[in-house]
């Protein structure tokens, strides 16, 4: 069973310039499966699906997670459900409300900060690091990537684009050489992730051309070991991405606050 496929409603595949749909509901028309015994315990796949389904914005922020539901979809018990659940309330994916119960995460201004200031601090290190440590031949590996995403762009294939982007980056937190490091990098793209496609028509597809422009940058930064200008960058990347996001969250809340008086 590919726990990534049991509540996927095809999201990925959507064109991103078409309305977004409501993908907070566990589809009943698509079967799933509990694994079978030796490969993941009944646990394990509640959560790996329910996470990747968050993750992707298959379940949408502040959706309901009824536990009976989930059981009924991906037949199991409650107890793996409820095990499940609590794993990802201890980080930060689910919360519980009051009166409501289990629901996934919103996405605040608060927890985008908290994302891109975390991913800047992360970062700054592992392009120092990547910038000492990289031969010729990790460079050239870059340089593709960096390329793909140009064709990308030039292509008009913004979903592309943004998957080579997390590409991109975690190639970087490999150069660097410290498991660690890349462990923490890889979870807090996991939460960009989120942040990017829930928000992939209103910021970051706006964005594109001035990440990569900053991509450029870095890359080149990489190859002559520039220590001193790529923290810049860096800091310039990632601040410039909070703030489009923050800009975009204040004209929403504004127009908001507006409606009702109009």
């Amino acid at each position: 069973m590919d726990p990534d496929s049991a509540l996927r409603p095809g999201v990925e595949q959507r064109d991103p310039a078409a309305p977004r749909e409501s993908p907070g509901v566990l589809r009943r028309d698509r079967p799933a499966v509990a694994p079978a015994s030796g490969h993941l315990t009944k646990q394990q796949f509640v959560y790996t699906t329910l996470r990747n389904s968050i993750i992707r914005c298959e379940l949408a922020p502040a959706s309901r997670l009824v536990i009976d539901d989930i059981a009924q979809r991906l037949r199991v018990s409650i107890i793996p459900v409820r095990e499940a659940l609590r794993l990802l309330q201890s980080e930060g994916l689910v919360v519980s409300v009051a009166h409501v119960g289990a629901t996934v995460a919103p996405l605040s201004r608060t927890s985008i900060a908290d994302v891109f200031t975390t991913m800047e601090g992360l970062e700054l290190v592992a392009t120092r690091e990547a910038a000492q440590k990289a031969g010729p031949s990790d460079v050239e590996v870059l340089a593709e990537i960096v390329g793909e995403m140009d064709r990308a762009l030039d292509a008009g294939s913004p979903q592309r684009w943004a998957d080579l982007n997390t590409r991109f980056h975690l190639s970087i937190g490999r150069l660097a050489d410290l498991p660690l490091l890349q462990e923490m990098i890889q979870r807090v793209f996991d939460y960009w992730d989120r942040v990017r496609r829930y928000y992939f028509r209103d910021v970051l597809i706006h964005r594109t051309r001035i990440a990569q422009g900053e991509h450029h940058m870095i890359l080149d930064q990489i190859a002559r070991r520039d220590l001193v200008h790529i923290e810049q960058t860096v800091r310039q990347h990632n601040q410039g991405a909070l703030a489009a996001y923050v800009s975009y969250l204040e004209a929403r809340d504004a127009g908001e606050q507006r409606e009702p008086g109009a």
